[in-house]
């Protein structure tokens, strides 16, 4: 085969890759119909999760609650392989309590909690004078969904549960720790269906 033939095919193909993810980002739930960027600085759509229970987290590594760092991997090491995926999203509107790059905070998660779950991109969950919400939290911060409801995010560690359909099933507070009967029990019942 030509250099010239090899080429057209090696283009095609990522052509026909890239149209692949718009469309699976265009056909997923609206709450996994995103893309954003992972700890690392790669493109992710979170339509990745399509047929998963994801655990959406707003993360701060200086924070009252950062010791729930170790009740998600719990979380992540008991039910991954069952279906659930949990996902930190570092945020830093909340006293300024996430300040790091996202290195940074990539090696105090791993060294401090030997976190292995995903993580998003620093991002802001709320509309404030720092910027606009990122569209998930656009999104997510917009579905009635109990016993929290809708509305913006009070503070670091507020979680929000989907199905494996993607729909937002559960909104817990910060207070609410991720190994409690409470959560334990929503990400159960998530899982059974």
């Amino acid at each position: 085969m030509s250099p010239k033939k090899l080429m057209a095919g090696i283009v095609a193909m990522a052509l026909m890759s890239a149209t692949f993810a718009e469309e699976a980002v265009k056909d997923a739930p609206p709450a996994l119909a995103f893309s954003m960027k992972n700890i690392d600085g790669k493109s992710v759509d979170l339509s990745q999760y399509e047929g998963k229970v994801v655990l959406f987290v707003n993360v701060a590594s200086r924070c009252g609650y950062t010791k729930q760092y170790t009740g998600l991997q719990q979380l992540h090491e008991k039910y991954a392989e069952k279906g659930l995926a949990v996902v930190g999203v570092p945020c830093n509107q909340f006293g300024a309590q996430e300040p790091g790059t996202n290195e940074e905070i990539k090696q105090f998660c791993s060294s401090k909690y030997s976190v292995t779950f995903d993580m998003l991109d620093k991002v802001n969950v709320n509309d404030d004078s720092s910027g606009k919400a990122c569209p998930l939290y656009g999104y997510l911060t917009g579905v009635d969904t109990k016993p929290a409801g809708k509305g913006k995010v009070k503070w670091n560690f507020e979680k929000f549960l989907l199905d494996r359909k993607g729909n937002v099933v559960g909104r817990f507070g910060s207070g609410v720790e991720p190994t409690s009967k409470e959560l334990s029990e929503a990400i159960e019942k998530a899982l059974a269906n």
